[in-house]
């Protein structure tokens, strides 16, 4: 007969604990089955589930450990595990796993509940949780406060889209983006990360701003949103766009690309994957000469988007080459997968519009960026209350890894 112990020690943390008791452990040749710690505020959780060998009684363990627990101030509780519930939790090892990241401004109560309360409606048992987030402090108030709490799940959902979609008005009730992604080997191993430009990596449409100047502003700003909403074919929408364009003074792309307002955690995402070896990529259907300029100043690897047409120092209202549309989105993502030796689910995608989603669907993680409803709906995931840094958790980053 096999003794099994679940051992579980709790108490103010101080350096020790663990080696302390698994000495005592060790001295009775106990094999560790499993082992867990934990410190929240400066208070230690630690479980460990041990076999106590045949040649050995678990009385005298039991005994030792009391008195080490005692010593330390710890509070200590043994609970005996039969081996048909030691048989029962091995056979679950074999279960899908998924991982469940709710990012918001703050994390509530009320935002754990419902996640975890549809996590276990739909079959997923909760086996894990940590914060991803750095520590913030009470009096500490900022539109840019970042929290984050990934939840490692266990269990197979029945209907997988009914439990995106839950999750999804979850997410729009409680100001907070819940990501919901297979754990496999390919989360932590991204290596390239595509991004749309305007309305993604800077807070505005560059074709707007060329409008503005040009005196047509309103004209394409209603042109662009049809567009972003999917309800005009982007090349379409972008020639007549274009069209509106002509005449417009080479001078005014410099001092529009000054004044580009970066998106929120954009230099801090790029720069970190930087500096981790991820390679970055602007795939846009804006114009090369600001994608350049932002290239310039992010430190980015490969720029894609349209060229210009000008034609003694004016706007034609045209652009030469391929149009970079959905479409072409999709192929830049693929040939550049290939160029850097990747499969796709090493590649992240993130957009906002209506053209990025071909780019989205194809990649391992596709990210709809304060997006509209109709790309938040069909992207595989979204981020809507935080900055582009937010991305960091979704590929399991802690604040404290970042460099």
């Amino acid at each position: 007969m096999k003794e099994i112990l679940l051992i579980n020690i709790s108490g103010a943390d101080r350096p020790g604990v663990t080696s302390a008791i698994t000495s005592i452990l060790a001295q009775y040749e106990a094999n560790v089955l499993d082992i867990g710690q934990a410190v929240i505020h400066d208070n230690l959780t630690l479980g460990l589930l041990v076999e106590i060998p045949p040649a050995f009684e678990s009385s005298p363990v039991l005994k030792d450990i009391l008195l080490k627990a005692h010593e330390l101030e710890m509070q200590v509780k043994f609970q005996p595990i039969t081996e048909e519930s030691y048989g029962h939790w091995v056979g679950q090892q074999g279960k899908d796993r998924h991982i469940i990241t709710l990012l918001s401004r703050k994390i509530t109560a009320e935002q754990i509940a419902e996640v975890t309360t549809v996590a276990m409606t739909h079959g997923l048992n909760i086996d894990n949780i940590s914060r991803l987030s750095g520590r913030v402090e009470l009096d500490h108030e900022s539109d840019q406060t970042k929290a984050c709490v990934e939840f490692s799940a266990r269990g197979t959902s029945s209907d997988l889209a009914e439990l995106r979609s839950a999750f999804m008005e979850l997410s729009g009730r409680l100001e907070a983006d819940i990501a919901f992604q297979e754990d496999n080997a390919f989360r932590r191993n991204r290596r390239l990360v595509c991004f749309d430009m305007d309305s993604t990596l800077i807070e505005a449409e560059v074709i707007d701003e060329l409008a503005k100047a040009a005196g047509v502003g309103d004209q394409v700003i209603e042109i662009t949103e049809a567009a972003m909403r999917g309800e005009l074919d982007f090349k379409e929408s972008f020639a007549r766009r274009m069209a509106l364009l002509k005449g417009l003074d080479e001078s005014v792309l410099a001092e529009i690309a000054e004044r580009l307002p970066v998106t929120e955690g954009a230099e801090r995402l790029i720069s970190t994957l930087r500096k981790l070896g991820y390679k970055t990529a602007i795939l846009s259907g804006g114009f090369n000469y600001f994608g350049k300029y932002l290239q310039q100043k992010l430190g980015i690897d490969y720029v894609y988007a349209n060229d210009l047409d000008i034609v003694d120092g004016k706007v034609t209202g045209e652009v030469s080459g391929v149009v970079v549309d959905g479409a072409r989105k999709a192929e830049l993502l693929r040939e550049l997968a290939e160029k850097e030796n990747l499969s796709l689910e090493q590649v992240i995608a993130v957009g906002d519009g209506a053209n990025d989603l071909p780019m989205l669907s194809i990649a391992g993680l596709g990210i709809a960026f304060r997006a509209k409803p109709l790309v938040k709906a069909e992207a595989k995931q979204s981020i809507s209350n935080l900055g582009l840094d937010g991305i960091l958790y979704l590929i399991g980053f802690r604040d404290r890894d970042v460099i």
